[in-house]
């Protein structure tokens, strides 16, 4: 499987990344190991993630995540919050 994530970032920047295991990658990030972006501004926090079969999918997933403006990835981040309350 493969995921796309969203996590917050020490100075309230939004990193979009993708991975096939996510506590690891958060880990990273959280270590420096990370993507150049985090590795100055840890830690990180994740806010949000999906699932996907395919690597191909979780890319154009990412993809269409990064063009969007932060308040839409944070409704993005505020819906799927909602959804687990129902």
């Amino acid at each position: 499987m493969w995921y796309v994530y969203i996590v917050r970032c020490k100075d309230k920047s939004l990193y979009t990344g993708i991975t096939t295991d996510i506590a690891r990658r958060v880990s990273e990030h959280n270590k420096g190991k990370g993507g150049a972006c985090t590795r100055v501004r840890r830690p990180v926090k994740l806010l949000y993630q999906e699932q996907y079969l395919t690597r191909s999918e979780a890319l154009k997933r990412e993809y269409q995540i990064k063009q969007c403006t932060r308040a839409e990835k944070l409704a993005l981040i505020k819906l799927k919050i909602l959804n687990k309350k129902t």
